[in-house]
């Protein structure tokens, strides 16, 4: 995890830990403890592949739309990523057609 994701994660929202309380079962491997720490990058990444269009909408209203786009943008970039196939098609096409 780098500096800034650290920061990020240490300083979640009220709103970003409720969120994260809500949908425990997107990181049913992390322990419930450290949930509420999680990284931007992993909200994004989880929330993408696990969640349905409110979880997104939601994910959007938190974060917003440019930072997740910038996200998952950058965990695409590099040659080994964790998600579907399915998923990573719809949201390149759909931060291409909305950027």
């Amino acid at each position: 995890m780098n500096v800034e994701n650290k920061n990020l994660a240490e300083s979640n929202s009220p709103e970003i830990k409720k969120f994260i309380k809500e949908h425990s079962y997107f990181w049913w491997w992390v322990p419930e403890g450290k949930k509420e720490k999680l990284s931007i990058d992993s909200i994004v990444e989880s929330t993408l592949n696990y969640g349905d269009s409110k979880d997104i909408k939601i994910l959007f209203d938190l974060i917003g739309y440019q930072k997740t786009k910038e996200v998952f943008l950058k965990q695409i970039s590099s040659k080994r990523n964790n998600y579907t196939k399915r998923t990573l098609n719809f949201f390149k096409l759909y931060f291409s057609k909305y950027a």
